[in-house]
């Protein structure tokens, strides 16, 4: 198995990709310690994997005693972090104008995306195994312009530039970090984007033909692609974004 022996922290566990990787990470030997704010789908989703090797934890990622707490869990549980995940995020507002959009939403957007990107990799980067992987999730919108929902973007160009730094910062220790770049992903994040335009439908197929493969991410290519990253067989690879989207960056 694959990552047999691995200790792997995912944040947005709740979530549609933090999930469905849990699951694929379980199969492959991981003891998973999964950090969310919904309490509840936290528990349904650890409810289906091994107790022994899966742990819970409510946190709010943008909280430095809250990820503080989830490293010295982690280490008291399973004794070592070999892979870190930063994959909390949220998604703003998609169909709004820069001129209209909320400040509040624009701050609310940043703490999450960014600084709870910042805060998990500057507390638990230090105590993580020699040779381990952070893994952080960006997007196609971290490597592109786009018309709407700036914050976002701007949120996950600046985990881009996290990545360069640490992965300097950690090299010494042989940790490598990189970025994954989902496209348009068919999850609940994806849903509640379509869910903000005026025609949910004819958007859903616009998205579609976006892509070279003509359709949408599926959660499992991601959850595969950070599998990769995890694992020893990406050891080699540190500083570089892995894009995920069935051809729609050119």
């Amino acid at each position: 198995m694959r990552l047999s022996g691995k200790v792997a922290i995912i944040t947005g566990a709740a979530g549609t990709l933090g999930s469905t990787s849990a699951r694929r990470f379980a199969e492959e030997g991981a003891k998973l310690v999964l950090v969310d704010r919904d309490e509840d789908r936290l528990a349904e989703i650890a409810s289906a994997l091994d107790p022994d090797r899966t742990l819970e934890l409510f946190a709010d990622v943008a909280r430095a005693e809250d990820m503080a707490r989830v490293a010295e869990e982690s280490l008291r549980r399973f004794g070592a972090i070999h892979f870190f995940w930063a994959n909390a995020g949220i998604e703003g507002m998609a169909a709004q104008d820069m001129q209209d959009y909320p400040d509040e939403l624009f701050d609310k957007v940043i703490e999450v995306n960014l600084r709870g990107v910042y805060i998990g990799i500057k507390i638990i980067l230090p105590k993580m195994e020699e040779g381990g992987s952070v893994l952080i999730t960006s997007s196609i919108a971290g490597l592109k312009g786009m018309p709407l929902n700036v914050p976002y973007v701007a949120s996950k160009h600046a985990v881009v530039g996290i990545r360069r730094s640490c992965a300097i910062i950690a090299g010494p220790r042989r940790i490598r970090v990189n970025t994954i770049h989902p496209g348009f992903v068919d999850s609940d994040m994806m849903d509640r984007l379509i869910e903000q335009h005026s025609d949910p439908e004819a958007s859903v197929q616009n998205l579609a033909e976006q892509a070279m493969l003509d359709r949408f991410t599926q959660p499992e290519d991601i959850a595969n692609g950070a599998l990769f990253l995890a694992s020893d067989e990406s050891r080699a690879i540190t500083n570089q974004g892995l894009v995920v989207d069935c051809g729609i960056v050119q």
